[in-house]
């Protein structure tokens, strides 16, 4: 058996077994190695096969106890081997300046993000995430610089000058802060 296909100007012809062409005739073939069967659940559902799965987190999947697209807005679960950083939501407004002499890595993040000290203040960072992180001026020059601090390093550092300090973790670039140092 021969399958016709005309194009304007062209003729080509396909040899076919009678199964394909049946099953072109009925439309039941389709690309991507979709099954021709009708949906299990929902308007073109398509589940996963034997031996497939899905993962959270993978377009389409559903995280533990949902049921894809069962809840709009709803974000997939992170991989459970994944640090991902999980900060609340901004306000917008930028956080008051704080005194002391120490500041807390924690939810990848520099706490307070502003802190204010004197001239001749030691400030100590203390790492309390479980990922490693560094306190690191931003720009050339600037006196920060710690190695990376793993869970519960501290870094110290005294401010002789009077100044903005601005620093970043060098690990993760997104963690910035700010000492200012006045007389």
């Amino acid at each position: 058996m021969y399958l016709n296909f005309r194009t304007p100007g062209r003729r080509s012809r396909l040899a076919a077994g009678p199964a394909v062409a049946t099953a072109v005739a009925l439309g039941l073939l389709s690309a991507c190695g979709q099954s021709s069967h009708p949906p299990s659940t929902g308007t073109g559902a398509i589940t996963p096969g034997a031996g497939q799965h899905q993962t959270a987190g993978m377009p389409g999947a559903a995280g533990p106890g949902k049921t894809a697209g069962s809840a709009p807005g709803t974000s997939p679960e992170p991989m459970p081997s994944m640090s991902m950083p999980m900060s609340p939501p901004s306000t917008g407004a930028a956080a008051a300046p704080v005194s002391g002499d120490a500041v807390a890595i924690k939810n990848f993040a520099f706490a307070p993000a502003t802190l204010k000290v004197k001239v001749g203040s030691t400030v100590t960072w203390t790492n309390q995430d479980t990922d490693a992180h560094t306190v690191t001026s931003t720009g050339s020059g600037g006196p920060l610089r710690s190695a990376a601090l793993n869970t519960h390093a501290t870094y110290s550092y005294t401010f002789t000058k009077p100044g903005t300090y601005s620093y970043l973790c060098t690990i993760h670039p997104f963690m910035t802060a700010t000492v200012e140092v006045t007389r």
